[in-house]
């Protein structure tokens, strides 16, 4: 049992301690660190988790082996830095940075001191898209031509933390904290970008705000595709691979459907999963230990940092209305 320390106790803090605390077989949290320990005592008392306030005092305790990070974005990189300079292995909350070269020195950090980081991209682990790259990787689409992706959430314009209506800490709205679960799927099945252009189309901003951004992608790998995230409409998630033999396509978090040449259909349809339990899980299974083989990630470090760097070039390509190449 990896035992951890929950680094922000916010909105999204709270959910991933109740997917966690006294469930996981594999990861237990000791600690949460908050600012305003006053304004989470009850959640805190009922999953029978103390609370602190001192951050460094939490990463000095040597009983603790991993962070779990769900704090502000732009916190994110140094946060890492830290906790892997305390040799503390890391899970962070998406995105994992809001700039590349910040990404690859956080990355870099885990890597010299041969720490786990992992990233919370937990559509990674709902059925639907389990089975997408079980068939992608299959084969059956013959060569890969093209991606489709989209995802609206109404729940994404709802800010539960001042901090995440910032321009600063949100440079691409919906995308940053929400769409940015597109990028990671794409990254995963075409591997890094080449060149990306962006829009945002916005109605109305602050703390119920209407945008809605398209992106076009080229990859390395020649794929080409596009996506686009929207706020405030219901909920909806959409990733369709197109090969020269067949399709399959992720719908929501249970639904995949393959499309063959000749129009064969095959549909698959599958339970729902605890997927931030499952990420978490993941996590705790990547870190070595006495009596514990390691198993690696689900999202290399490799393809953490390929997500930041297209998304850095979407936020840039939104600034400047042109493209933008993506750097390796």
């Amino acid at each position: 049992m990896i035992k951890a320390a929950l680094l922000g106790f916010g909105w999204w803090g709270q959910n991933i301690a109740r997917a966690v605390q006294g469930k996981s077989e594999r990861l237990t949290f000791k600690v949460a660190v908050t600012k305003e320990p006053a304004a989470t005592e009850q959640v805190a008392a009922a999953l029978g988790l103390p609370q602190v306030s001192d951050e460094r005092a939490v990463l000095a305790d040597p009983e603790i082996e991993a962070v779990v990070l769900a704090t502000p974005h732009s916190l994110h990189a140094q946060q890492i830095i830290a906790a892997a300079e305390a040799g503390k292995h890391v899970f962070c909350e998406k995105p994992l940075a809001l700039h590349h070269a910040d990404a690859l020195r956080a990355i870099q950090a885990c890597r010299d001191r041969g720490l786990s980081l992992a990233v919370g991209q937990n559509k990674r682990f709902w059925p639907s898209m389990v089975k997408l790259r079980e068939v992608v990787a299959s084969g059956a689409l013959g060569e890969i031509l093209h991606l489709e992706g989209h995802y609206s959430n109404e729940h994404s314009t709802e800010f539960f933390s001042d901090w995440r209506n910032s321009p600063i800490e949100s440079p691409a709205g919906g995308l940053t904290g929400t769409g940015i679960h597109i990028v990671d799927a794409f990254v995963g099945l075409a591997g890094p970008a080449r060149r990306v252009q962006a829009k945002v189309h916005s109605t109305r901003q602050g703390h119920d705000p209407r945008d809605a951004t398209s992106v076009m992608i080229e990859f390395e790998s020649g794929v080409q595709g596009y996506f686009a995230m929207v706020r405030a409409t219901a909920l909806y998630w959409r990733v369709h691979v197109f090969g020269d033999k067949a399709s399959v396509e992720a719908l929501g978090e249970n639904e995949t459907v393959v499309r063959y040449t000749g129009g064969r259909v095959e549909r698959f349809t599958f339970p729902a999963v605890d997927s931030l339990r499952l990420e978490l899980d993941a996590f705790a299974a990547s870190i070595p230990g006495q009596g514990r083989s390691p198993r690696p990630y689900p999202i290399s470090v490799e393809e953490m940092g390929q997500g930041i760097a297209l998304f850095e070039s979407i936020v840039r390509s939104i600034e400047t209305t042109q493209p933008v190449e993506v750097p390796q």
